[in-house]
């Protein structure tokens, strides 16, 4: 006898709902669903845990009398236009959880190693003037506006940021995906980036779906967090900077934060005091090369030196906005294959360090398999031979 569960429809219909996937894409991949909807069918175990990973969903969520209540494990700074984002999507939810794994594994393989606290996580407040953390942070990981003119695109430029922070004791993690799942995209308009906050394990996340001028400010924004020691999950909204959505506290945490990124990033004193191109485009365009960032930072930054009123700043933000996101569209899938390697996916300094430890017995292979999002010994192998670990 085939056993059948009691599942209600309220709970089938929040599964596709949380999935973000749409009930006829669901019901393509699990056929019973619609008479599971009607009552005209049950579930078995099988199809029930089908159904489950459709929807990204934990199977004892199914078998609950109600849906449970999803909160984010960490604080929520995400803005739409200034409103804060509704629930959490499970490609969210997923990529926190397994970068906690992740955080929690490093953070016992450095108190095993004895490696000392990384000195930045927490160094600065958020009531310190912005302008003195970002000199600090840019003298700290070398990322000066004098070395960053050796970089001849954004993504030179974002990859060698990346570089120095990881050289600097943290793991940054680039991806546009959920772990290796190349079906389950990560949408920018959900988020841009997240921070986890450890002594000796910090983390940053940068989605890896969204432009590379953009992912520059997000690391910029995140490395805030990181200095300021305040975890979070972030969707930055350069249109109205002092205006962010949630408790006072986390409003102030989050203007300080933008402040200090476009600050290491555009530093006023090279913010030029007059525009020199035949159009504000023009000007956009040329001073967006120039600091390796994107015309939405710069706008801000000429906005912040006094170029525009409050009025023309926001004029010129959604005009500009909307040329971004046209030319976002038409480039989307171009740009090499970069930011889909596995190292950037997972931090170089994370996957040196779990691979090493593996073979020594200290972890084991199947974990060290889930943590890098790998399936086969030989792809490990090669993973730690492109890393240059033995």
């Amino acid at each position: 006898m085939v056993l059948r569960l009691d599942v209600s429809p309220e709970l089938l219909q929040w599964a596709v709902d949380r999935s973000r996937r749409g009930v006829e894409e669901i019901a393509r991949a699990v056929p019973q669903f619609d008479a599971w909807m009607s009552g005209d069918g049950r579930p078995t175990v099988r199809q029930l845990e089908k159904f489950a990973r459709a929807t990204y969903t934990p199977v004892g969520y199914l078998l609950m009398e109600r849906p449970p209540a999803e909160d984010l494990p960490i604080p929520d700074f995400r803005t739409v236009r200034n409103t804060a984002v509704a629930e959490p999507s499970p490609n969210l939810l997923d990529t926190i959880y397994l970068c906690e794994q992740r955080q929690e594994w490093y953070a016992g393989f450095a108190a095993r190693h004895d490696l000392d606290p990384v000195p930045f996580v927490g160094s600065a407040r958020p009531t310190d003037p912005p302008a003195s953390v970002a000199n600090t942070m840019r003298e700290t990981l070398g990322f000066t506006y004098q070395a960053r003119q050796q970089y001849r695109t954004w993504s030179d430029a974002l990859r060698s940021l990346i570089d120095l922070v990881e050289d600097n004791g943290a793991m940054v993690m680039v991806s546009g995906i959920v772990g290796s799942n190349t079906h389950r995209l990560l949408d920018p308009k959900e988020f841009r980036g997240f921070t986890l906050i450890d002594d000796r394990a910090p983390l940053i996340f940068i989605n890896g779906a969204d432009t590379k001028a953009a992912q520059i400010f997000t690391m910029a924004h995140e490395l805030a967090h990181v200095w300021a020691g305040r975890p979070g999950v972030d969707k930055p909204e350069l249109g109205s900077l002092d205006e962010q959505a949630g408790t006072e506290d986390r409003r102030a945490l989050e203007r300080w934060c933008n402040r200090v990124a476009a600050e290491f990033l555009v530093p006023t004193e090279l913010v030029p005091a007059e525009l020199s191109g035949p159009t504000l485009t023009d000007d956009l365009d040329r001073l967006a090369r120039q600091f390796k960032v994107s015309t939405l930072v710069v706008l801000r930054r000429l906005f912040d030196t006094g170029a525009f009123d409050w009025d023309d700043y926001q004029s010129a933000y959604v005009d500009e906005l909307t040329r971004v996101l046209e030319l976002a569209e038409n480039n989307a899938g171009s740009g090499g294959n970069y930011h889909n390697t596995q190292p950037l996916r997972v931090s170089r300094r994370f996957a040196t360090a779990l691979i090493s430890d593996t073979p020594e017995g200290q972890t084991l292979h199947r974990l060290a398999f889930q943590l890098l999002g790998v399936r086969k010994p030989a792809t490990f192998q090669a993973f730690g031979e492109e890393l240059g670990v033995a």
